[in-house]
């Protein structure tokens, strides 16, 4: 899969917090360093995102997207 955006972050879910609408997803990319992204629970299902999947963060400008394979 290709993106327009050239910043991508391979890594690891390590958390997952869910509400009732939106839920906040973290990956553990590189060293120390982990990111986070806020979005819809339908988002997290269609991604199939879960603890311990591989995820790619995907940076443009303040956007941060997560990318599944």
């Amino acid at each position: 899969m290709k993106y327009g955006a050239r910043n991508q972050l391979d890594g690891k879910v390590v958390n997952i917090k869910k509400g009732t609408l939106m839920c906040q997803v973290t990956i553990k990319v590189k060293g120390p360093v982990t990111i986070s992204s806020v979005m819809t629970l339908d988002s997290l299902k269609e991604l199939k995102l879960k603890k311990g999947s591989h995820a790619k963060a995907v940076v443009k400008a303040v956007n941060v997207l997560m990318a599944s394979e």
